[in-house]
Parts: C-alpha cells; structure tokens; sequence
C-alpha cells in the first residue's frame, strides 16, 4: 500500500518542490495558508493558517502514515502545532520530517557545523528552531528525521528573484564579504528528502553542498552569469574575520547522486531562459 504523505506548508517555495517531486510515487496532501486561488479546488490541498486553523481536523482526514513539516508562522502557534504532531506520531507509530536551518548554529561561527554538534544559537529564530528539534527527539529515533537546510537557491528561489530585481532596477543588493556559506537548491532538497522517505530515513540530516563559498563570491557570481548589468552591491560586515553559516553533511551522507556542489547550485540558478530575458 502506497505511504500517505502530508506535507504542512505545501504552497510554499521549499513545500511546493517536495509536493511536485513526491507526488508520483506516494498519495500526497499538502496544505496552503494564502494564494487561495491556487489551491482551494485542489482535493488534497486543506487549507491551514498555523496561528487559527484546527491541524486536529487535517489529521483526521487524512490519517497521513508520513508528516513533512515546512510550516511559517507564529511562533508559539507552531510549537503548539508541532507538540499536536509529536502526539500523532506517538498515537499511530507514524513519521515525522521537520524542515530545519543552519541558524541552530548562528551562535558558532568560527568552523562549519556537523550532525553530531549540539546546536548553539544566538537569534530568535534559531532558537526557536532547536526547541522544535528537542520537541521531536522524544520519539522514538525511527519516528522522525531532523532535516537541516543551508540558504536554498535554484532559478524561482526568492533569493534569485530578488536579485534578478536588483539587477533590472539597478538597486541595492547587500552582500556578506565575511560570510561562509552552504547553499542548496529546492529541487534537491526534495530528491533528497525523498529518497530519505524511501529509505527510512532517521535522525539528523544536513542537506547542504558537500563544499561553502564566500556569500560575495556567490551572488557575484549568479550575477554575471545572469547579465552583463550587475546590481549595486552593498556589502555588509557583520565582524572583521571570516564567520561560518555552513552545514556539512559528514554522519548521515547520502549518495553521491544525491549530493550537490556549490557549482551545481550556481548553474541551477542561472538557467538559460532566464539569462536571455535578463540580457535582452
């Protein structure tokens, strides 16, 4: 019998890749909190506003066997929210996935951050972030997989689009000369994610690039390749040394077909439909 999938927050960027690429292989649901009319004629989109709506209803309904979590919103809302999953997965021996960040390690800096480090944060979002990860660590290893993210780019990413913005408008935008980072994109978090479905996936994953690259380097980068215009960078300097916002996968590493470079990320992000439009 094929696996029933929910996917919380399935209109966003990152949930909407994981519902086109999963959507073949598994009975997929999702839910939407805005663009009503995108997804309120679709059977298996329910709508779901973390901060109002009842998850309880959702559930019952759709007695999901797999539970990706890409929810926004409040805060507070969403630590209800997840306790709620966390209950769920316990009742039915069910599997829970939840999108997290590399800002569980904001408060680091001076190396890239591995699975096996204890996350140390220094912003509010980071933090919030790790409290969600304990929340889910008191299921049972099998139940869940913890699934960090570096900065996700790719061609439709809204980091590129606002790029591509600055680049027509000639306006600002702020690089980070001293900033290391690993990047991904969309579509290959949701290859990833989905072979980790597939496989069983448990613990800690961090779905970066097996390399970094300086922030500035980066969307300098994307930038030439995207037109010959380029947009006013502002650089912004957070410290005087080099600083790390990076995970590296190192325990949990997937195989090499699922991996991605720094230079794959670059080329995804630049597609060349996209560099015409730009040039012309």
């Amino acid at each position: 019998m094929t696996d029933k999938i929910l996917i919380l927050g399935a209109s966003g960027f990152i949930g909407n890749s994981l519902y086109k690429e999963l959507l073949s292989y598994f009975d997929v649901y999702g839910t939407y909190s805005s663009q009503a009319g995108l997804f309120s004629d679709n059977q298996v989109f329910y709508k779901y506003r973390v901060e109002d709506d009842d998850l309880d209803l959702i559930l019952n309904k759709v007695q999901p066997d797999i539970i990706i979590s890409c929810l926004r919103g409040d805060f507070a809302a969403q630590y209800k929210a997840h306790e709620l999953l966390v209950e769920y997965c316990m009742a039915t021996n069910s599997r829970l996935l939840f999108i997290s960040t590399v800002n569980v390690f904001d408060g680091n800096g001076t190396f890239p951050s591995y699975e096996n480090e204890t996350p140390f944060s220094q912003s509010n979002y980071g933090r919030f972030k790790i409290s969600i990860e304990k929340l889910l660590q008191t299921l049972p290893e099998e139940n869940y997989a913890i699934l960090r993210l570096p900065m996700v780019l790719g061609v439709n990413s809204p980091k590129v689009f606002q790029l591509k913005q600055a680049i027509k408008n000639q306006a600002a935008f702020e690089i980070f000369p001293n900033l290391i980072i690993s990047v991904t994109t969309a579509d290959k978090t949701a290859q990833q994610i989905h072979y980790i479905i597939n496989k069983k996936g448990k613990g800690i994953y961090h779905l970066a690039s097996k390399d970094v690259v300086h922030h500035d380097d980066l969307f300098k980068e994307i930038s030439n390749k995207l037109s010959d215009k380029i947009p006013i960078f502002k650089s912004v300097y957070s410290s005087n040394e080099d600083r790390y916002l990076a995970i590296l996968p190192k325990k949990n590493k997937l195989p090499k077909t699922y991996r991605i470079t720094v230079a794959e990320v670059i080329e995804d992000s630049t597609l060349k439909e996209e560099i015409i439009t730009l040039k012309n």
